[in-house]
C-alpha cells in the first residue's frame, strides 16, 4: 500500500457522506485542470517544437513567452465574429458546441486517482476519484470519442464549401478506419483484466506481479502494468491509433492547409474556431488519460517505494498524462503528414490484421497458462465502489 494512502480521510464530516462528493470534486477537478492547462499545452507544443527544430519559439510577450497564449486567446475573443451568406446557420452554430461538449463529456469515466476513507467500522476504503465509476466507463469512452467527429462532418457540410466538406468526409473514414484497430487493441487488456471498469483495470495492474516468482516489491510497478502485459503490440497500436482519431500529425488529414486551406473549420473565425481548438485539445487530454489508465497504470507510481509512494496518485495520472502530450509535440515536429492513400493502408491493411492477431494470440496464450483460473467479479459501478481493506494494512 502507497504510504501516502495510509492517511485517510473521514467518511462523514458534519453529518456529510464525504464519498458522495467524489463525482462533484472529480468533475471540477477535472474541468478546471483542462480549461487551466489549455494555454499552457498551447505554450508547451510552441517551445517544445522550437527546441526540436532549433529556434528561438514564443518569447516576446510576456517572459520566455508565457503569455503569448493568453494573448491568443484574448484575440480570438475579441475577433470579428464572420458568417459566410450560404451556410446552413443552425448546423453551422451546432457544430463548434458540439465538438466542445463531446470532448469533455467523453472524460467523464477517467480514472483520476484513488481516495482512501477510513469507514466507521474502521475498515479503509479507497473510493475513485472520477465523475463516473461505472461498470462501462471504457465503452463509454470510446463511444464519445466516436460521437465527436459529427461536430468535423456537420462543420464541414453546413460551411458549404467544397474544402471544408473534405475534410469533414476524411475525418469520418479516419475515425473508422482507426477506431477499429484501437479497439482490437483495448480488447486485449480488457481480456486480461476481466473488466471494462477503468478503476478496476488499473487496480488489477496494482494486484499483478510481473512475472510468476517476482518480489513483492514489483507489484504493482511499472513492470507490472499492462504495457508490457500486453506484449507491447497493442501499446503501439493504440498510440498510433490515438493520434489519428484525434486528427494530429502526422494524422491532420482533414485540416491539411496544403490542399483544403484549413479544412472542415476553414469558415469559422473568433470563438467558433476557438471551440474547435479547444475540442481538439481536450480530446488530447481524454486519449492520453486513457491511455496513462489501461496501459501505464493510471495513477500508480513506477515503484512501491519511498519517495515513489509519497506522491499522491493524482500527480502521477497527471505526469503520464502529459507524456502523452509531449509524444503528441514530438511527432508533430518530427514526421511529415501522410498521404491519404498511405493513411488508408497502414490502417486497414496494416494496424487492423496486426490487431487482430494479436489478439487471439493473446487470448490462446492466457487460455493455455491460466486454464483453472476464477472468474472474478467486478465492482458494481458508482462512486463508492472500491477495494475494501483492513486498516492495519
Amino acid at each position: 500500500m502507497p504510504v501516502f494512502a495510509a492517511i485517510a480521510l473521514p467518511s462523514e464530516l458534519w453529518g456529510i457522506s464525504l464519498p458522495a462528493l467524489i463525482p462533484y470534486v472529480a468533475l471540477i477537478a477535472w474541468i478546471g485542470f483542462v480549461l487551466t492547462i489549455l494555454p499552457g499545452l498551447i505554450w508547451i507544443e510552441r517551445v517544445v517544437i522550437a527546441l526540436m527544430q532549433d529556434r528561438s519559439g514564443p518569447n516576446r510577450v510576456g517572459p520566455r513567452g508565457l503569455l503569448q497564449s493568453s494573448a491568443d486567446v484574448v484575440k480570438l475573443f475579441f475577433k470579428e465574429d464572420l458568417r459566410p451568406a450560404s451556410v446552413d446557420i443552425r448546423i453551422y452554430y451546432l457544430a463548434p458546441v458540439l465538438a466542445v461538449v463531446l470532448a469533455f463529456a467523453a472524460s467523464g469515466t477517467l480514472h483520476l486517482a484513488n481516495i482512501p476513507f477510513r469507514m466507521p467500522d474502521g475498515t479503509i476504503k479507497d473510493v475513485p476519484l472520477t465523475v463516473g465509476d461505472v461498470n462501462i466507463g471504457l465503452l463509454y469512452i470510446l463511444a464519445m470519442a466516436s460521437l465527436q467527429s459529427y461536430g468535423i462532418i456537420l462543420a464541414g457540410w453546413a460551411s458549404n464549401n467544397k474544402y471544408s466538406l473534405l475534410g469533414g468526409l476524411r475525418a469520418s473514414a479516419q475515425l473508422i478506419s482507426y477506431e477499429l484497430s484501437m479497439g482490437f487493441s483495448l480488447l486485449c487488456v480488457i481480456l486480461l483484466s476481466g473488466s471494462l471498469k477503468l478503476s478496476d483495470i488499473v487496480q488489477s495492474q496494482a494486484d499483478r506481479l510481473p512475472f510468476p516468482g517476482a518480489p513483492e516489491i514489483l507489484r504493482g510497478s511499472f513492470f507490472s502494468w499492462w504495457w508490457l502485459g500486453t506484449g507491447i503490440i497493442p501499446v503501439f497500436i493504440y498510440t498510433i491509433a490515438m493520434i489519428a482519431e484525434t486528427n494530429r500529425a502526422p494524422f491532420d488529414l482533414p485540416e491539411a492547409e496544403s490542399e483544403l486551406i484549413a479544412g472542415f473549420h476553414t469558415e469559422y473565425s473568433s470563438m467558433k474556431f476557438a471551440m474547435f481548438f479547444t475540442s481538439e485539445y481536450v480530446a488530447m487530454l481524454t486519449v492520453s488519460g486513457l491511455n496513462a489508465c489501461v496501459f501505464w497504470g493510471g495513477s500508480l507510481p513506477p515503484l512501491n517505494i519511498i519517495p515513489f509512494t509519497l506522491v499522491p496518485g493524482f500527480i502521477w495520472f497527471l505526469l503520464k498524462v502529459m507524456m502523452g502530450i509531449f509524444l503528441y509535440t514530438w511527432l508533430r515536429a518530427t514526421l511529415p503528414r501522410l498521404r491519404y492513400d498511405a493513411l488508408m493502408h497502414l490502417g486497414w491493411k496494416r494496424m487492423l490484421p496486426l490487431g487482430l492477431v494479436w489478439l487471439f494470440l493473446l487470448a490462446g496464450l492466457n487460455l493455455w497458462l491460466q486454464p483453472n483460473k476464477p472468474a472474478t467479479q467486478s465492482g458494481t459501478g458508482g462512486g463508492g465502489a472500491g477495494m475494501v481493506r483492513p486498516s492495519g494494512q
